[in-house]
Parts: C-alpha cells; structure tokens; sequence
C-alpha cells in the first residue's frame, strides 16, 4: 500500500487550524506552555456505539417503524448502518486500537424480546459474546440496558405512556442482566430519558406537528390506537412517560442489582451548558432535567452527556452562535468549556459520581474535532481538580453512525465507515483521543 502523502499533508494542516481555531475560543484550554495534566488511576477513557445505529436491519424495533411509514421526519431508514450485528468484532478491535480501556454500547431490547414475553437466548449469547470480547481486548464494558429503541409491540400498546411500562422494562432488564451482568463494568439503565423533554423545547411547532403525523401513521400501520416510541412521542404525553420512566429506572435498578449487587448502576441524561440569564436558566434546567436530578440521587452514578452550551437571555431564547467561531452541523457553537460546566452542574446538583458517557461534536471538519477533545479534557480536568468526582470519558462516537431523523448527514465519529464495504477508517481525532488515553493525560 502507498502513501498519499499530499493527503496526509492536507489532514495535518486541517488539524492545526481547526485547533487554532478552538485555542481562540474565549476559554479554550491552550496545550502549549501547560504542564501536564494527569488524570487519576484507573480512570475510564472509551468511546460509545448504540445498537440501532450501529447494527442495521433492527426490524422488531419502534424506530424501524417510524423510518420507513408515511409520512416521516427521519431523513432516510437505518437499513444496513455499519453493519455491525455482523462486524461487533471489528469496532472492539478499533476502540482497542485507539488505546481506549473501555466500550460504551446498548443492547437492543427488540432483538432480545421480540414480542411480549418471548426472549431470545441466541441474541442474549450474543451481547454476551461482544461482552467477552471487551474483555478479552482489555476494554471495560459499559452497558446501556436501553439506547431509545424499544421493541414495536411495547410502543404499540402506547410506551413509555403505557402504566405497565415499568414493570415490563424491569422484566427485560432483570432477564438480560442474569444472562450478562457478570462482566459488565457499569449500567446504565437508561439513555438520556429527559430527551423528550429536551426535544419539546427545542423543537419548532412544525417539526412537532410533523412528528405527530409520523405517530399516528405509526399507530396505524400497527394497528393500534397509540404508537410511543422510546424517543418520539407526541408533545402532550411528555409529563406522563417521564412519570413512567422514572419508575422504569427505579425498578430496573433494583432488578439489576438483585442479580450483581456490586455491578454500578446509573442512567445517563442530556444536558446543556446552560448559561446566561440566571432566572431564565433556572428555570429551564427545571423543564429539561428537574425531575432527573431528584430521581437519581443514590445512584452509583451519573452519565452526563453534553455536546453544546446554551446562552438563555432574558426573552427566554438562546443566543445565537458568537461570529467567526467554529459551528456544529446545527450551527451551534463549538464550545470547549461546555462539558466541564455540564458536568460540574450535574454533581452540585445530585451529589452522584459522574462519568461522561457522551460527548463530541457534529462536523464534516475532523480538525475541530481533533481540537474540540483535548480542550473539552483541559476544562473537564479542572473540573476534577476543583473537587468533581468525575470517573471517566466516552467519547461520541466511535464510528460515523445512523443519527436518528438526520440519518446518515450528520458525522460524530472518531472513524468513518467506507460506503460498500463498511470497512472503519480511523480519522485524525481517533489518534489525538488515543494518545490522551494512553498516556492518561493531557501534555
């Protein structure tokens, strides 16, 4: 094989603009001249997948529905993803590649309980193996129980909506940890459960009327009166799942922990930088995460997943991104200090343990990716020294993946995936995480 040393050279200067780029954001953690910043023994550095974003052909599942009805918001069906029903192996052999210690993933409940009752032991054996596989690459597995997706017939009979839903997740949570929680590392139980809340103030009233189209040619294509999916339901029944989901945590803690008392049990949830108008800002981080940080006081944990900082003005509207500063795909700016501000509200806030379960950024421009981790990690470090009780960091994500109602537009990934052949290919910021990782610090 040759080298396309005029391509190389090309990623390199894109690489150092786009840190030049976030070294001049007010705030930025500048690595020259700084001492090195060691993080503490033992401290998790990975990077997180979900499973149907990743796995393709998740048919059993809410989301599959929704894709492929009419009409839908989503941009085009999961299909294929990466494939990695099939290709698990080659993302732990990245992850380990990078000198990651740990892997972040989902099981998928729809594969696991395709209909009411009936679980599957050859998909159980399954996770059990990419669990074993962790293991055997020195990757610490750090388990999401449920990653949104839900199984149809459990959106069919009205989700999170539905009073029996705790109840059943609890049932599924208990059987897959019996078969898995053996080597598992942490749990989460659920994925950012306040999302619904998030997306109903975020999203504008066309997009919301949109999405109830969506729902309700669902609900028909079921045959069903309802159809809730784990992340899209409609606006008016956001109170009444975050009731049941709450429950839903509570109860599948507990089941977890009745088979592997000694196995960290937490959740993780979406949470902005938010910043600006005190009054305003108080008042919007009660709409978006006030319930879940009165319901995750005592856990083992708490997930933190943050990819922007909100400017709330006194009008109640979010500043619109500074001129001149580097965007996300959504025109959000890239804002290195936004995690360790995140991070240090949702401790003071709950008391819990964090570990960053998500964070990254959407962009075409892997330069400010490459630039956006080790300022993201200044800022998070001291966080740490200011007395955060942070435990680790995964990075989102480890590959370009199938991004919900943006599908395959929008690029988190540390690797990209080669249409046709979906074979990973490491971009430069997988390089630029795995040297911090390995080192466990930032020079």
């Amino acid at each position: 094989m040759t080298l396309d040393t005029d391509a190389l050279k090309t990623d390199r200067r894109r690489l150092i603009a786009g840190a030049a780029a976030l070294a001049a954001t007010p705030g930025a953690v500048r690595a020259a001249g700084t001492a090195a910043m060691a993080f503490p023994k033992g401290f998790v550095w990975g990077a997180a997948t979900a499973g149907h974003q990743i796995e393709g052909n998740n048919v059993n599942s809410d989301s599959w529905v929704l894709e492929n009805v009419t009409p839908s918001i989503y941009r085009q069906p999961s299909g294929d993803a990466c494939n990695s029903l099939e290709l698990w192996a080659q993302d732990l052999d990245a992850a380990a590649a990078m000198g990651l210690n740990a892997y972040r993933f989902s099981l998928e409940w729809p594969r696991i309980e395709p209909e009411r009752g009936q679980f599957s032991l050859a998909m159980l054996d399954h996770y059990k193996r990419i669990i074993e596989g962790c293991r055997a690459r020195g990757l610490t597995p750090v388990v999401t129980f449920n990653h949104y997706t839900t199984p149809r017939w459990f959106a069919r009979e009205g989700g999170w909506v539905n009073p029996q839903a705790p109840g059943l997740f609890a049932r599924f949570c208990e059987t897959a940890a019996k078969h898995l929680a053996a080597q598992i590392g942490y749990a989460t139980t659920l994925n950012e459960p306040n999302i619904m809340n998030v997306l109903k103030v975020v999203l504008p009233p066309p997009v919301v009327a949109a999405q109830r189209a969506m729902l309700q040619a669902a609900a028909k294509a079921c045959g069903s009166d309802r159809f809730a999916a784990g992340n899209s339901i409609d606006s008016d029944d956001v109170d009444a799942a975050t009731v049941n989901l709450i429950a839903g945590h509570k109860a599948a803690r507990a089941a977890i922990k009745g088979v592997r008392p000694d196995l960290p049990v937490g959740l993780s949830l979406s949470m902005f930088d938010d910043v600006g108008d005190p009054a305003v800002r108080d008042r919007m981080r009660g709409v978006l995460y006030g319930a879940w940080l009165d319901a995750v006081r005592g856990d083992d944990f708490l997930g933190v997943q943050n990819y922007e900082q909100v400017v709330w003005r006194a009008d109640g509207t979010r500043a619109p991104a500074r001129p001149g500063l580097p965007v996300n795909y959504a025109g959000a700016e890239v804002c290195p200090p936004s995690l360790a501000g995140a991070v240090r509200y949702a401790h003071a806030a709950t008391g819990c343990p964090i570990i960053v379960t998500e964070h990254g950024v959407g962009t075409d421009d892997d330069s400010i990716r490459a630039g956006f981790i080790p300022a993201s990690l200044g800022h998070l470090r001291q966080a740490m020294a200011d007395g955060v009780p942070v435990q680790g960091y995964v990075h989102w994500s480890l590959i370009d993946n199938f991004e919900w109602i943006f599908g395959y537009k929008v690029h988190l990934g540390l690797h990209s995936i080669e249409p046709g052949t979906f074979r990973r290919i490491p971009k430069p910021s997988a390089a630029v995480l795995g040297r911090i990782a390995r080192a466990n610090a930032l020079a």
